[in-house]
């Protein structure tokens, strides 16, 4: 009865903290619990938004890493995520070790943030970051790319129907630079979401760490920098 009491009151103080047009999922959220890196992981989901709601390639992905910790090692790594949602890779990546940086639109940070927060307290080394990002918008101004560099970049199901293809694409070359392994996992849902593997393989270096039906996870450097670790390079 205590533990509840005090997520009750978290919950309650998250909200008050946020700022006006951050939306609080909490009172028509549904729990949904997983299991990675030895702990048990509970996020709060709705049906409001894409963002809100865990995706398929996102469990894939952290199958992924918690499963290939020798492959791909993310302890003491600095960590972007873009697209984060509900937060679970990076709540994961966290738990692995890593230097997290979240983001997502502003609108939804606020469940994002809180599901960082209750997962991760305590029970890593770096404390994770949420930070808003908007594909393709003053990426420069924001993200530095003189000041701003990271080991890895994660991203999963971030495409699907939408109109900001390009803009994602765009966003995900400028922050993977020279020395920067971007991990990409999505699921094939439409012949736009092919369109845009075509043209993530001609603008990266890439290699198929996983293919499992509809789902792959794609590991991709920079052009001219040589094979990423840990998969077989595609044509």
């Amino acid at each position: 009865m205590k533990q509840e009491e005090e997520e009750e009151k978290e919950k309650k103080d998250v909200c008050e903290r946020r700022p006006g047009w951050t939306p609080c999922f909490f009172q028509r959220a549904d729990r949904e619990k997983y299991f990675y890196v030895g702990h048990d992981i509970v996020v709060q989901e709705a049906l409001d938004s894409y963002a809100a709601m865990t995706w398929p390639a996102a469990l894939a992905l952290c199958d992924y890493l918690d499963s290939n910790q020798q492959r791909v090692s993310l302890q003491d790594k600095m960590v972007l995520e873009i697209g984060a949602g509900t937060g679970l890779l990076s709540i994961v990546a966290s738990l692995l070790g890593a230097w997290v940086t979240a983001t997502d639109l502003p609108e939804v940070l606020g469940n994002l943030r809180f599901n960082l927060s209750k997962n991760t307290r305590g029970r890593c080394r770096h404390p994770p970051q949420v930070a808003p990002l908007s594909w393709g918008e003053e990426l420069e101004r924001s993200y530095p790319a003189s000041i701003q560099h990271y080991d890895y970049i994660l991203a999963s199901d971030v495409v699907y129907h939408h109109h900001f293809l390009d803009q994602l694409l765009a966003t995900m070359k400028h922050f993977c630079q020279p020395g920067t392994s971007l991990i990409w996992a999505n699921k094939v849902r439409v012949q736009s979401d092919l369109v845009f593997v075509d043209s993530f393989q001609k603008t990266f270096q890439t290699e198929l760490l996983v293919e499992d039906g509809e789902m792959r996870i794609f590991m991709a450097t920079c052009r001219g920098e040589g094979p990423a670790r840990g998969g077989r390079r595609l044509p």
